[in-house]
């Protein structure tokens, strides 16, 4: 996402760079969605895997309708599912998506109906796997009940633990459905880079979220603080911290940290040769509670695990 839109300035040769990398040091997992840019960041992806198809795991997303005035709305009609999909396929210049998730849940049509259309998509051969992101745990049955889900798509970190609050995680582990967390390291706060707001571009979204904000930002900071101070201590990275406490959570566990830097991607990948013993664990628990970041996630929450 954050190579095309968001997050700053974008350059598509870097990024281009950065997934070839990831590629050559044997990742295989890229997530995209049809609203990053939009429509561009999948273009950009499938420039960058075109020749190297057969060794990506490919994901990509709808759900999330943008239009060319800036507004945008949440959409899971059978029509559009199919629509979304054929254009995707098109954009990533490729013949099937591994995995296709909802982006976010239409609340207006029942989920059965729009998980009927992408179990039609499978039967067609143009979906593999099927996904689902930010539902809810009913809502994750429901669909389940249609067509298995591979994998659920939400943020998850340690500044971000609604799901283990919620049910949601509980309900994955039971259904035997892969997690794949997005903002592992809290939108990059928990790198420790940040330090003050101005250390994102004046165009960065971050700046509007809650927690980047006043108060929030510099009591958020402290967690950042304890995490660092502990990666100190065993010779890591705070990202590489964040990122292995996820992977210590369970084996159908995979987190998908965003970079536009070569260096980062390594420093991330890096992280799967850490391990957490459940003292390490617990002291993370510790330092990042439940409920512990001050603010929401978004400025509006309204369409988040419908």
């Amino acid at each position: 996402m954050g190579m095309s839109e968001f997050y700053g300035p974008r350059d598509d040769t870097d990024s281009i760079a950065v997934i070839l990398r990831f590629l050559d040091l044997g990742g295989n997992l890229i997530d995209t969605a049809d609203m990053y840019g939009p429509f561009t960041n999948e273009e950009l992806v499938g420039k960058a895997i075109a020749g190297r198809r057969e060794e990506v795991v490919l994901a990509t997303k709808f759900g999330n309708e943008r239009f060319a005035d800036g507004t945008r709305r949440i959409n899971g009609s059978p029509e559009y599912v199919i629509k979304a999909c054929n254009d995707s396929l098109k954009r990533l210049n490729v013949d099937h998506i591994d995995l296709y998730y909802q982006h976010r849940v239409d609340r207006s049509v029942p989920v059965e109906e729009t998980w009927g259309a992408l179990k039609q998509l499978v039967d067609a051969g143009k979906v593999r796997h099927l996904g689902i992101s930010e539902a809810s745990a009913e809502t994750i049955r429901r669909a389940h009940a249609v067509h298995p889900i591979t994998a659920l798509q939400s943020e998850w970190s340690l500044w971000t633990r609604d799901i283990e609050a919620n049910g949601i995680l509980a309900t994955v582990q039971e259904l035997g459905i892969g997690f794949v967390p997005y903002s592992p390291l809290g939108r990059g706060f928990l790198t420790g880079a940040i330090t003050t707001i101005d250390d994102l571009a004046a165009d960065d979204t971050r700046r509007t979220h809650p927690r980047f904000k006043g108060d929030n930002f510099s009591q958020n900071l402290k967690i950042v603080t304890a995490v660092k101070d502990m990666a100190g201590r065993k010779g890591v990275t705070p990202a590489q911290l964040a990122l292995a406490w996820l992977l210590a959570r369970g084996e159908n566990i995979v987190p998908i940290p965003g970079t536009r830097k070569i260096s980062r991607l390594e420093e991330n990948l890096a992280a799967v040769e850490i391990t957490l013993d459940n003292s390490d664990v617990e002291t993370l628990n510790a330092i990042a509670p439940i409920g512990v970041t001050v603010g929401d996630r978004y400025a509006d929450m309204s369409s988040i695990n419908g």
